[in-house]
């Protein structure tokens, strides 16, 4: 798969995601997933959008965390 394509065929974003084509079909059906599916036919995925929903729900690590608390303390004394 070409990782630089802006637009992937469901075969490819099923491969880009890791999940299984049932579990894909499961996510569109229920719109957990970004997609586009033009004249109601194929389902095609945008790499940038399904990225973005890959990082959504995101969560700092305990290292980021303290990094984060020890510029706070320095900047709001």
């Amino acid at each position: 798969m070409n990782i630089n394509k802006k637009i992937l065929t469901f075969n490819e974003g099923c491969e880009f995601l890791g999940y299984a084509k049932s579990t894909v079909y499961k996510m569109t059906s229920a719109n957990i997933l970004p997609f586009s599916k033009p004249n109601r036919k194929k389902i095609y995925f945008e790499r940038e959008k399904l990225e973005a929903w890959m990082l959504s729900n995101s969560s700092i690590g305990s290292a980021e965390r303290e990094i984060n608390a020890a510029t706070y303390v320095t900047t709001h004394q």
